[in-house]
């Protein structure tokens, strides 16, 4: 491994801090910082270095912190979302969780004095936050179906928690991979409609069969690779082919040896421009690619002519069968993907008694339960629960998407996900749509909450209003996920939040159908009235 702290020559702050103590040295220092308390913490371990360990103080919620976890995949059993749900529930009110968008679920409201007795009960059910923050690959997404869907082309779980174990060396920390020039990110498609958003992923996969030389009527199973796709308040850009196809057995010696590559030689002195497109920018794609290769000690096979993305994108919302007869999955829309513990208590019980006990992130922050009985699905679905967390939202509730926002977050530049579920539910009180429209909403340029690959986004920013500043947004438009996924760009900027909705409104209208109630009452009353002079 090179030694990036002497061979560096400009080292901006946080590579300075990196180079003090890795982030990774905070684990054994748990005890230590809970009898200190928060306030008496070095401010570098307590605001960076507990990242490391998936713990994220949060200057707007002083003294409660976040903690993000690591579901490959996005899959949990019921016994973990029970003990995710008791270290909310001791926090009251204070208390709330988040699914993301990377299929995980950040808890907040933690307290640092309770961090020893946090990790305890994590580990106890196989749990880990480790590295899931920071200069560290993020959580990795698969097939939400993975194993459901008779339709796939690959099961993504065992592959997905193999690169999962190779880089956080089984959940106990790999120092290895714990100094990235920045965060990465990896996603592992397997099914045919890109339900991953492989494009916005510095590493990606997607299935691709390619033709066997002996047999001409033969195809082999594997994935072309894509690179570089990333947001940033700096730059957005969509992952592009490395012209590579690989085994599936080859995935992760894949992943290791592209992590390699941008641990070693990414860029690290402007922290804005250290993402790993970047470093595909200066070497260019066919020198990243052979440095892939040596660091993989052979060839990668020129990608297949076409991938197998050729479907609309699923959102998995609703009732479907599963290739295992006699069974379903049941997709519940979580408003906004907000969680609080009694809603985690109520989901793990009905995964116990009416599935396996699994339950499935989406990165549209929504949760699956599998391996539902045809014996036991009425019953399921005349639970309360399901009243709130539906399984037949309005068109556009379905595909709300929102980051975290001001409420807790101190990059946020505006509240998002109480007004992205006000706005929604004015708009759909007033509109009469055909078809869902995915409106995504993001506090700030960082773009958590993906603005880029939405129908309509809507970026967090500060606007000025009668001569004062007030929350507005940068609106996006053209954004499509599934197959031909590409990123949408900023068509209206500046606009504040109080002035949205109509304008909204009349973007819904002009582009995607939507028709005014009262319009479409009245013109369905003409109608009847028509129909009942030509019968009589």
């Amino acid at each position: 491994m090179t030694d990036i702290a002497t061979t560096t020559t400009s080292l901006n702050k946080f590579e300075k801090f990196k180079a003090e103590k890795d982030g990774l040295a905070v684990k054994g220092e748990i005890e230590k910082f809970a009898a200190l308390g928060w306030e008496a913490m070095d401010e570098i371990d307590r605001d960076h270095r507990l990242k490391w360990v998936g713990v994220f103080f949060r200057p707007v919620t002083p003294g409660k912190f976040m903690m993000r976890m690591r579901l490959p995949n996005g899959i949990l059993t019921s016994s973990q979302m029970r003990t995710l749900a008791a270290v909310m529930q001791r926090y009251g009110d204070d208390s709330s969780a988040d699914i993301t968008t990377r299929q995980n679920i950040q808890l907040r409201g933690i307290r640092i004095e309770d961090l020893p007795d946090i990790f305890n009960r994590l580990h106890t059910v196989g749990l880990t936050s480790i590295q899931s923050g920071m200069d560290n690959v993020r959580n990795i997404t698969g097939d939400p179906v993975a194993g459901l869907d008779a339709d796939e082309l690959y099961d993504t779980r065992e592959v997905v928690q193999q690169i999962q174990d190779m880089i956080t060396n089984k959940g106990e920390g790999n120092p290895e991979f714990s100094n990235l020039p920045r965060k990465f990110n990896i996603a592992i498609a397997g099914g045919r409609d890109n339900s991953v958003h492989a494009e916005i992923n510095d590493l990606a996969f997607v299935p691709a069969f390619k033709e066997d030389g002996k047999e001409l009527s033969s195809r082999i199973f594997g994935f072309n690779i894509l690179v570089g796709g990333f947001f940033s308040a700096k730059r957005c850009e969509a992952a592009i082919p490395l012209n590579a196809w690989v085994s599936p057995e080859d995935v992760v010696g894949v992943c290791r040896a592209v992590l390699e590559v941008f641990r070693d030689y990414g860029p690290r002195a402007n922290r804005q421009k250290s993402r790993l497109m970047w470093l595909i920018d200066e070497w260019g794609l066919e020198k990243f690619r052979q440095e892939v290769e040596k660091r993989l000690g052979k060839s990668l096979l020129p990608a297949a002519a076409k991938d197998e993305i050729d479907w609309e994108k699923r959102d998995h919302i609703g009732v479907y069968k599963q290739k295992q007869p006699g069974l379903h999955y049941v997709g519940l829309h979580i408003p906004v993907g907000r969680l609080y513990a009694e809603d985690m208590f109520e989901i793990a019980r009905l995964a116990e008694v009416y599935g396996s006990g699994e339950i499935r992130f989406t990165v549209e922050q929504n949760i699956i339960i599998p391996n539902i009985p045809d014996s036991r699905l009425a019953t399921f679905l005349t639970e309360p629960l399901l009243e709130r967390f539906s399984i037949d939202p309005g068109l556009l509730t379905r595909s709300l998407v929102s980051c975290t926002g001001a409420q807790f977050c101190n990059f946020a530049l505006i509240e998002t996900k109480n007004r992205a579920l006000g706005i929604i539910k004015a708009l759909e009180a007033e509109l009469i749509l055909t078809a869902n429209v995915r409106i995504h909403w993001t506090g700030c340029p960082n773009s958590c909450g993906q603005p880029q690959v939405a129908d309509i986004g809507l970026m967090g920013t500060k606007v000025r209003k009668n001569g004062k500043a007030v929350e507005g947004v940068d609106i996006y438009m053209g954004g499509k996920v599934g197959k031909d996924a590409h990123l949408g760009a900023c068509v209206i900027k500046g606009i504040p939040c109080e002035d949205l909705q109509p304008i909204l409104q009349n973007l819904l209208i002009e582009h995607f159908g939507a028709k005014p109630r009262q319009e479409a009452l009245v013109t369905n009353s003409l109608v009847s009235r028509a129909q009942l002079t030509v019968n009589n």
